[in-house]
């Protein structure tokens, strides 16, 4: 699938790549410390949203691709 921005669809093939190579090599094993794909993931998630902007895509009040500055962190209730 391509991205909402045809700039970024190389970028988010890197980081599904990325993603589901230590999905599977290692979150799956039990070795899920560390993000080896932030990087990627934040260089994708720029792009994503310069192209949201650049193409006047309306997202007011939509939460993506991480969670909201604005809102607090839901408490742990356990």
């Amino acid at each position: 699938m391509n991205s909402v921005g045809e700039e970024c669809t190389d970028m988010k093939r890197e980081y599904d790549q990325c993603f589901n190579r230590w999905f599977a090599e290692k979150f799956l094993k039990g070795e899920g410390s560390g993000d080896p794909c932030n990087d990627l993931f934040q260089r994708y998630r720029h792009c994503v949203q310069k192209a949201i902007k650049d193409k006047e895509i309306p997202v007011d009040g939509i939460e993506f691709m991480g969670p909201s500055k604005d809102k607090p962190e839901a408490k742990d209730c356990s």
